[in-house]
Protein backbone atom coordinates (compact mmCIF):
# COMPACT_ATOMS: atom_id res chain seq x y z
CA UNK A 1 0.00 0.00 0.00
CA UNK A 2 1.23 3.47 -0.83
CA UNK A 3 0.51 6.81 0.80
CA UNK A 4 -0.47 10.38 0.06
CA UNK A 5 1.29 13.24 1.87
CA UNK A 6 -0.22 16.60 2.76
CA UNK A 7 1.92 19.43 4.09
CA UNK A 8 0.06 22.54 5.32
CA UNK A 9 1.72 25.87 6.14
CA UNK A 10 4.83 24.15 7.48
CA UNK A 11 7.37 26.35 9.29
CA UNK A 12 10.74 25.54 10.83
CA UNK A 13 12.59 28.25 12.73
CA UNK A 14 16.05 27.82 14.27
CA UNK A 15 17.50 30.06 16.96
CA UNK A 16 19.86 32.67 15.54
CA UNK A 17 23.44 32.44 16.90
CA UNK A 18 23.12 36.18 17.40
CA UNK A 19 20.68 36.12 20.29
CA UNK A 20 19.50 39.65 19.54
CA UNK A 21 18.40 38.72 16.00
CA UNK A 22 15.20 37.02 14.90
CA UNK A 23 15.12 33.22 14.51
CA UNK A 24 16.25 31.84 11.15
CA UNK A 25 13.35 30.54 9.03
CA UNK A 26 14.68 27.43 7.31
CA UNK A 27 11.20 26.53 6.02
CA UNK A 28 8.72 29.37 5.64
CA UNK A 29 5.01 28.48 5.35
CA UNK A 30 5.30 25.64 2.83
CA UNK A 31 2.26 23.72 1.61
CA UNK A 32 2.44 20.70 -0.68
CA UNK A 33 0.27 17.73 -1.68
CA UNK A 34 1.90 14.50 -2.89
CA UNK A 35 -0.33 11.93 -4.58
CA UNK A 36 -0.09 8.20 -3.86
CA UNK A 37 2.68 6.64 -5.96
CA UNK A 38 4.08 10.01 -7.05
CA UNK A 39 7.76 10.93 -6.97
CA UNK A 40 8.18 14.60 -6.02
CA UNK A 41 11.60 16.25 -5.93
CA UNK A 42 12.60 19.17 -3.72
CA UNK A 43 15.12 21.17 -5.74
CA UNK A 44 17.03 24.31 -4.91
CA UNK A 45 20.38 25.81 -3.94
CA UNK A 46 22.15 25.00 -0.67
CA UNK A 47 20.36 26.51 2.30
CA UNK A 48 16.97 26.75 0.58
CA UNK A 49 15.25 24.52 3.18
CA UNK A 50 14.72 21.35 1.14
CA UNK A 51 16.57 18.97 3.51
CA UNK A 52 14.93 20.52 6.58
CA UNK A 53 11.53 19.98 4.97
CA UNK A 54 12.41 16.34 4.21
CA UNK A 55 13.58 15.80 7.80
CA UNK A 56 10.30 17.15 9.16
CA UNK A 57 8.37 14.72 6.96
CA UNK A 58 10.64 11.91 8.24
CA UNK A 59 10.12 12.99 11.86
CA UNK A 60 13.76 13.90 12.51
CA UNK A 61 12.87 17.59 12.97
CA UNK A 62 9.87 18.98 14.81
CA UNK A 63 7.88 21.67 12.95
CA UNK A 64 7.67 25.10 14.55
CA UNK A 65 4.20 25.46 13.01
CA UNK A 66 2.03 23.78 10.42
CA UNK A 67 0.72 20.27 9.84
CA UNK A 68 1.93 17.04 8.22
CA UNK A 69 -0.52 14.31 7.17
CA UNK A 70 0.11 10.86 5.72
CA UNK A 71 -3.26 10.07 4.19
CA UNK A 72 -5.69 11.11 6.94
CA UNK A 73 -3.20 10.51 9.76
CA UNK A 74 -1.84 13.58 11.54
CA UNK A 75 1.92 12.95 11.87
CA UNK A 76 3.35 15.93 13.79
CA UNK A 77 3.82 14.02 17.05
CA UNK A 78 4.43 10.54 15.59
CA UNK A 79 8.04 9.34 16.12
CA UNK A 80 10.11 8.44 13.04
CA UNK A 81 10.02 4.68 13.67
CA UNK A 82 6.21 4.69 13.59
CA UNK A 83 5.71 6.73 10.42
CA UNK A 84 6.03 3.80 7.98
CA UNK A 85 8.55 5.86 6.03
CA UNK A 86 12.15 4.93 5.26
CA UNK A 87 15.08 7.17 4.34
CA UNK A 88 17.87 6.60 1.82
CA UNK A 89 20.75 8.73 3.07
CA UNK A 90 23.49 10.57 1.21
CA UNK A 91 26.16 8.74 3.24
CA UNK A 92 24.58 5.25 2.68
CA UNK A 93 24.83 4.58 6.47
CA UNK A 94 25.80 0.93 5.89
CA UNK A 95 27.05 -1.09 8.86
CA UNK A 96 30.67 -2.01 7.96
CA UNK A 97 30.78 -5.04 10.28
CA UNK A 98 27.70 -6.72 8.78
CA UNK A 99 27.35 -8.64 5.52
CA UNK A 100 25.19 -7.24 2.73
CA UNK A 101 22.44 -9.69 3.68
CA UNK A 102 22.49 -8.60 7.33
CA UNK A 103 22.58 -4.92 6.42
CA UNK A 104 19.39 -5.34 4.41
CA UNK A 105 17.81 -7.64 7.00
CA UNK A 106 18.57 -5.34 9.94
CA UNK A 107 15.19 -3.58 10.09
CA UNK A 108 13.27 -6.82 9.54
CA UNK A 109 15.06 -8.48 12.47
CA UNK A 110 13.90 -5.63 14.71
CA UNK A 111 10.36 -6.58 13.67
CA UNK A 112 11.01 -10.20 14.68
CA UNK A 113 10.02 -11.51 11.25
CA UNK A 114 10.16 -15.30 10.92
CA UNK A 115 13.36 -16.61 9.38
CA UNK A 116 11.88 -18.05 6.19
CA UNK A 117 9.87 -14.89 5.44
CA UNK A 118 12.88 -12.67 6.24
CA UNK A 119 15.22 -14.61 3.99
CA UNK A 120 12.76 -14.51 1.09
CA UNK A 121 12.16 -10.79 1.38
CA UNK A 122 15.87 -9.96 1.60
CA UNK A 123 16.74 -12.29 -1.29
CA UNK A 124 13.95 -10.87 -3.45
CA UNK A 125 15.00 -7.27 -2.77
CA UNK A 126 18.69 -7.95 -3.42
CA UNK A 127 17.70 -9.46 -6.76
CA UNK A 128 15.48 -6.44 -7.46
CA UNK A 129 18.37 -3.97 -7.01
CA UNK A 130 20.88 -6.07 -8.94
CA UNK A 131 22.82 -7.51 -5.99
CA UNK A 132 21.89 -11.18 -6.23
CA UNK A 133 24.87 -13.36 -5.45
CA UNK A 134 26.46 -10.69 -3.23
CA UNK A 135 24.58 -11.38 0.00
CA UNK A 136 27.64 -12.67 1.89
CA UNK A 137 30.02 -9.90 0.84
CA UNK A 138 31.23 -7.17 3.16
CA UNK A 139 30.45 -3.50 2.37
CA UNK A 140 34.16 -2.80 1.75
CA UNK A 141 34.05 -5.28 -1.14
CA UNK A 142 31.45 -3.21 -3.02
CA UNK A 143 31.74 -0.22 -5.33
CA UNK A 144 30.05 3.07 -4.52
CA UNK A 145 27.13 2.24 -6.79
CA UNK A 146 26.69 -1.17 -5.19
CA UNK A 147 26.75 0.36 -1.71
CA UNK A 148 24.03 2.77 -2.78
CA UNK A 149 21.98 -0.21 -3.98
CA UNK A 150 22.39 -1.76 -0.51
CA UNK A 151 21.05 1.42 1.07
CA UNK A 152 18.12 1.37 -1.35
CA UNK A 153 17.45 -2.32 -0.69
CA UNK A 154 17.48 -1.75 3.07
CA UNK A 155 14.83 0.94 2.63
CA UNK A 156 12.44 -0.90 0.31
CA UNK A 157 12.70 -4.26 2.10
CA UNK A 158 10.64 -2.68 4.89
CA UNK A 159 7.79 -2.21 2.38
CA UNK A 160 7.22 1.40 3.48
CA UNK A 161 4.29 3.55 2.43
CA UNK A 162 6.65 6.47 1.90
CA UNK A 163 10.23 6.51 0.61
CA UNK A 164 12.48 9.51 1.37
CA UNK A 165 15.74 10.30 -0.44
CA UNK A 166 18.30 12.78 0.93
CA UNK A 167 20.63 13.53 -2.02
CA UNK A 168 21.40 9.81 -2.41
CA UNK A 169 23.61 10.13 -5.50
CA UNK A 170 25.82 13.08 -4.57
CA UNK A 171 28.78 10.86 -3.58
CA UNK A 172 28.88 9.02 -6.91
CA UNK A 173 30.79 9.96 -10.06
CA UNK A 174 28.88 11.45 -12.99
CA UNK A 175 28.50 8.26 -15.05
CA UNK A 176 27.33 6.22 -12.06
CA UNK A 177 24.88 8.98 -11.06
CA UNK A 178 23.32 8.74 -14.52
CA UNK A 179 22.93 4.98 -14.17
CA UNK A 180 21.61 5.04 -10.61
CA UNK A 181 18.97 7.70 -11.19
CA UNK A 182 17.52 5.55 -13.99
CA UNK A 183 17.50 2.52 -11.70
CA UNK A 184 15.89 4.43 -8.82
CA UNK A 185 13.15 5.81 -11.06
CA UNK A 186 12.40 2.44 -12.63
CA UNK A 187 12.29 0.74 -9.22
CA UNK A 188 10.07 3.45 -7.71
CA UNK A 189 7.61 3.18 -10.59
CA UNK A 190 7.59 -0.62 -10.44
CA UNK A 191 6.84 -0.63 -6.70
CA UNK A 192 4.54 2.40 -6.82
CA UNK A 193 5.91 3.83 -3.57
CA UNK A 194 5.17 7.49 -2.88
CA UNK A 195 8.55 9.22 -2.78
CA UNK A 196 9.98 12.57 -1.72
CA UNK A 197 13.45 13.19 -3.15
CA UNK A 198 15.92 15.97 -2.29
CA UNK A 199 18.63 17.09 -4.71
CA UNK A 200 20.47 20.19 -5.88
CA UNK A 201 21.14 18.60 -9.29
CA UNK A 202 18.77 19.98 -11.94
CA UNK A 203 19.31 17.15 -14.43
CA UNK A 204 18.66 14.57 -11.73
CA UNK A 205 15.41 16.29 -10.77
CA UNK A 206 14.26 16.64 -14.38
CA UNK A 207 14.94 13.00 -15.22
CA UNK A 208 13.27 11.21 -12.30
CA UNK A 209 10.40 13.41 -11.11
CA UNK A 210 6.67 13.40 -11.66
CA UNK A 211 6.73 16.92 -10.23
CA UNK A 212 9.45 19.30 -9.03
CA UNK A 213 9.24 21.76 -6.15
CA UNK A 214 11.64 24.68 -6.65
CA UNK A 215 12.65 26.24 -3.32
CA UNK A 216 14.51 29.41 -2.38
CA UNK A 217 15.02 30.96 1.06
CA UNK A 218 12.67 28.48 2.73
CA UNK A 219 9.80 29.23 0.35
CA UNK A 220 8.33 27.42 -2.64
CA UNK A 221 8.90 29.32 -5.90
CA UNK A 222 7.07 26.91 -8.22
CA UNK A 223 5.59 23.40 -8.33
CA UNK A 224 5.12 21.66 -11.65
CA UNK A 225 6.08 18.83 -13.96
CA UNK A 226 9.62 18.94 -15.38
CA UNK A 227 8.21 20.19 -18.69
CA UNK A 228 6.17 22.94 -16.99
CA UNK A 229 9.11 24.08 -14.88
CA UNK A 230 11.39 24.24 -17.93
CA UNK A 231 9.02 25.73 -20.49
CA UNK A 232 6.90 27.95 -18.26
CA UNK A 233 9.00 29.06 -15.27
CA UNK A 234 7.16 31.24 -12.77
CA UNK A 235 9.98 33.77 -12.48
CA UNK A 236 13.57 34.49 -13.45
CA UNK A 237 15.04 32.57 -10.52
CA UNK A 238 13.32 29.36 -11.63
CA UNK A 239 14.26 29.95 -15.28
CA UNK A 240 17.94 30.45 -14.38
CA UNK A 241 18.04 27.53 -11.96
CA UNK A 242 16.63 25.05 -14.50
CA UNK A 243 18.69 25.01 -17.67
CA UNK A 244 20.14 27.89 -19.69
CA UNK A 245 18.14 30.83 -20.93
CA UNK A 246 18.21 34.12 -22.81
CA UNK A 247 16.50 37.05 -21.08
CA UNK A 248 15.61 40.16 -23.08
CA UNK A 249 13.94 43.40 -22.04
CA UNK A 250 10.67 43.79 -23.95
CA UNK A 251 7.48 45.85 -24.06
CA UNK A 252 3.94 44.58 -24.45
CA UNK A 253 2.40 45.69 -27.77
CA UNK A 254 -0.89 43.81 -27.40
CA UNK A 255 -2.02 40.53 -25.85
CA UNK A 256 -0.29 38.51 -28.60
CA UNK A 257 2.81 40.62 -29.30
CA UNK A 258 5.89 42.05 -27.59
CA UNK A 259 8.59 44.36 -28.90
CA UNK A 260 12.31 43.63 -28.53
CA UNK A 261 14.82 46.22 -29.80
CA UNK A 262 12.13 47.67 -32.04
CA UNK A 263 11.15 44.31 -33.54
CA UNK A 264 7.69 42.89 -32.86
CA UNK A 265 7.54 39.23 -31.89
CA UNK A 266 4.45 37.06 -31.60
CA UNK A 267 3.88 35.04 -28.40
CA UNK A 268 1.72 31.93 -28.16
CA UNK A 269 0.18 32.60 -24.73
CA UNK A 270 -2.08 35.68 -24.57
CA UNK A 271 -0.72 38.40 -22.28
CA UNK A 272 -2.77 40.04 -19.55
CA UNK A 273 -0.49 43.08 -19.18
CA UNK A 274 -1.47 46.43 -20.68
CA UNK A 275 0.27 47.75 -23.83
CA UNK A 276 3.51 49.53 -22.95
CA UNK A 277 4.20 47.35 -19.89
CA UNK A 278 7.87 46.44 -19.42
CA UNK A 279 8.40 42.66 -19.30
CA UNK A 280 11.20 40.14 -19.65
CA UNK A 281 11.23 37.78 -22.59
CA UNK A 282 12.64 34.29 -22.06
CA UNK A 283 13.75 31.83 -24.73
CA UNK A 284 15.90 28.73 -24.33
CA UNK A 285 19.05 28.55 -26.53
CA UNK A 286 18.01 25.38 -28.35
CA UNK A 287 14.79 26.90 -29.73
CA UNK A 288 16.53 29.66 -31.73
CA UNK A 289 17.54 28.97 -35.33
CA UNK A 290 20.12 30.83 -37.40
CA UNK A 291 20.08 31.67 -41.07
CA UNK A 292 22.27 33.69 -43.40
CA UNK A 293 19.29 35.07 -45.31
CA UNK A 294 16.09 35.34 -43.25
CA UNK A 295 14.94 35.79 -39.65
CA UNK A 296 13.39 38.18 -37.16
CA UNK A 297 16.53 39.77 -35.70
CA UNK A 298 19.93 40.38 -37.31
CA UNK A 299 23.19 40.07 -35.43
CA UNK A 300 26.88 39.23 -35.58
CA UNK A 301 28.53 36.00 -34.40
CA UNK A 302 30.96 36.78 -31.56
CA UNK A 303 31.84 33.28 -30.37
CA UNK A 304 31.58 29.71 -31.64
CA UNK A 305 32.18 26.63 -29.49
CA UNK A 306 31.97 23.11 -30.94
CA UNK A 307 30.79 20.72 -28.21
CA UNK A 308 30.34 17.51 -30.15
CA UNK A 309 26.60 16.94 -30.14
CA UNK A 310 25.93 20.67 -30.53
CA UNK A 311 27.55 23.94 -31.47
CA UNK A 312 27.14 26.93 -29.17
CA UNK A 313 27.02 30.44 -30.62
CA UNK A 314 27.07 33.84 -28.94
CA UNK A 315 25.40 36.41 -31.19
CA UNK A 316 25.28 40.16 -30.62
CA UNK A 317 22.08 41.89 -31.70
CA UNK A 318 22.00 45.72 -31.49
CA UNK A 319 19.84 46.96 -28.61
CA UNK A 320 19.76 43.62 -26.73
CA UNK A 321 21.91 41.44 -24.51
CA UNK A 322 24.08 38.84 -26.35
CA UNK A 323 22.06 35.80 -27.43
CA UNK A 324 23.19 32.27 -26.53
CA UNK A 325 22.18 29.79 -29.24
CA UNK A 326 22.64 26.03 -29.40
CA UNK A 327 22.42 24.21 -32.74
CA UNK A 328 22.45 20.42 -32.99
CA UNK A 329 25.48 18.60 -34.36
CA UNK A 330 23.79 18.18 -37.73
CA UNK A 331 23.71 21.97 -38.15
CA UNK A 332 27.21 22.61 -36.84
CA UNK A 333 29.98 24.54 -38.54
CA UNK A 334 27.71 26.77 -40.66
CA UNK A 335 28.65 30.19 -39.27
CA UNK A 336 32.00 31.75 -38.38
CA UNK A 337 33.00 34.50 -35.94
CA UNK A 338 32.21 37.92 -37.42
CA UNK A 339 29.58 36.61 -39.81
CA UNK A 340 26.17 38.32 -40.00
CA UNK A 341 23.29 35.99 -39.11
CA UNK A 342 19.52 36.17 -38.70
CA UNK A 343 17.69 34.78 -35.68
CA UNK A 344 14.27 33.12 -35.88
CA UNK A 345 12.27 32.84 -32.65
CA UNK A 346 9.18 30.59 -32.73
CA UNK A 347 6.20 32.02 -30.86
CA UNK A 348 5.61 28.78 -28.96
CA UNK A 349 9.11 29.00 -27.44
CA UNK A 350 8.77 32.58 -26.20
CA UNK A 351 7.79 32.92 -22.54
CA UNK A 352 7.04 36.30 -20.95
CA UNK A 353 8.01 36.92 -17.32
CA UNK A 354 6.02 39.68 -15.66
CA UNK A 355 8.38 40.34 -12.74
Amino acid sequence: MTESVRIQNLVKAFDNPDKTAKPVLAVDTVSLDIKPGELVTLLGPSGCGKTTLLRMVAGFEEPTAGEIYFGDRHMNNVPPNRRDATMVFQSYAIFPHLSIFENVAFGLRLKSLKTAALEKRVTDVLDMVGLSGMANRSPNQLSGGQQQRVALARAIVMEPRLLLFDEPLSNLDAKLRDQMRVEIRELQQRLGITSLYVTHDQIEAMSISDRIVIMRGGKVEQVGTPREIYAQPANRFVAEFIGRANFMSAKVVDQNTVSVAGTQLAVATPLEAAPGTDVTLLIRPEFITLSASEGMLAGSVKRVMFLGNLTEYLVEVPGTEPWLIELSGADSGIFAVGETVNLSLPAAALHVLME
